[in-house]
């Protein structure tokens, strides 16, 4: 089996090497730029431009914020510009039942709620 064209348990291992990496920003409170973070993925090869990027972190996010700690990609942000997460996230937050009529408003309150579930 495989996700996305990586194989099932690679994609599920890096998984949870991002959480760690991004768990570690939480506690640390963090961001994290795209291309550091995905600097950091070992157990598969993905750019910060691949459009499976967005599935991988939108997997993590999913499962973090049914977990009850936020959707922890909210620390992964642009490097340049405007420092937040792509449209992806925003995309995503409004299916998991965020209020998304002010992004920037979103993304704090998520951030917020992430640091507080890893400050423990």
């Amino acid at each position: 089996m495989n996700r996305f064209g990586f194989d099932l348990a690679k994609w599920e291992a890096a998984k949870a090497e991002g959480k760690a990496i991004l768990a570690d920003a939480a506690k640390k409170r963090q961001m994290i730029p795209y291309s550091e973070f995905v600097k950091q993925i070992h157990s598969i090869q993905i750019e910060y431009d691949d459009n499976r990027l967005g599935h991988f972190l939108g997997e993590i996010s999913e499962e973090e914020s049914n977990a009850g700690r936020g959707m922890l990609t909210a620390l992964v942000v642009h490097k340049h510009g405007d420092y937040q997460p792509g449209p992806g996230f925003f995309d995503l937050a409004k299916r998991l039942g965020r209020d998304t009529s002010d992004i920037v408003k979103c993304w704090i309150e998520e951030v917020k709620r992430v640091f507080a579930a890893w400050e423990k």
